[in-house]
């Protein structure tokens, strides 16, 4: 009998769908810049232009944006301010976690029912340039308020279970900067702690 394979945990899943939705953004960022730039050179080299780029641009630039939402989300990348969670104790973290993920799923279902209607509403109307659906459009809204959806009840189940260790329970950065310096120290300190593991191996 040959032993079956065992399924990647959902952490290890969550990792692989971020990624494939970064490789999403990357090429919709090409793509515009793309058409953007040559655009531009047709028509002041040639005389002439894309028709088509301004429009699929500007689909593109929604998409992007929402994909790369998602992203943030995942990984806590979305600025606010806590000035008020950090000094807290785990408790009170912990609540104000809970109330706001609850917040966050109110909005995202918003997002979500909106979203679905303006794509039943757009669905026949074409697009003056390329002809196509409208609905494109605003299914970027969907395709970002589902997994958003899931993401946020899989963090609300782990707050509420208390899996969440200390550092987890602050969810926002204050700045771009703090962010960045966040990430450094992070990586600092596990690289020191690897040095330190092997310095204290037996030689």
């Amino acid at each position: 009998m040959t032993a079956t394979a065992a399924a990647p945990p959902p952490s290890s899943l969550l990792d692989r769908f971020c990624r494939l939705l970064d490789l999403a953004s990357a090429l919709a960022l090409a793509l515009m810049a793309l058409m953007v730039f040559g655009n531009v050179v047709l028509r002041y080299a040639f005389n002439s232009g894309i028709a088509v780029s301004e429009e699929l641009s500007r689909w593109l630039f929604v998409w992007m944006t929402f994909l790369g939402a998602m992203v943030a989300l995942k990984e806590n990348g979305h600025l606010g301010t806590d000035m008020l969670v950090a000094r807290l104790g785990r408790t009170g973290k912990r609540v104000c976690m809970v109330l706001s993920q609850l917040l966050m799923l109110g909005c995202t279902l918003l997002l979500l029912q909106g979203s679905l209607a303006q794509v039943k509403i757009n669905w026949d109307v074409e697009a003056p340039v390329t002809g196509w659906s409208m609905a494109i459009v605003y299914a970027a809204g969907v395709a970002f308020a589902v997994p958003a959806t899931l993401l946020l009840l899989r963090q609300l189940w782990r707050t509420l279970s208390n899996r969440l260790a200390d550092d987890e329970l602050v969810m926002v950065q204050e700045s771009e900067d703090l962010a960045a310096l966040s990430h450094d120290k992070g990586q600092h300190d596990k690289s020191q702690q690897d040095k330190g593991q092997s310095e204290g191996a037996p030689r």
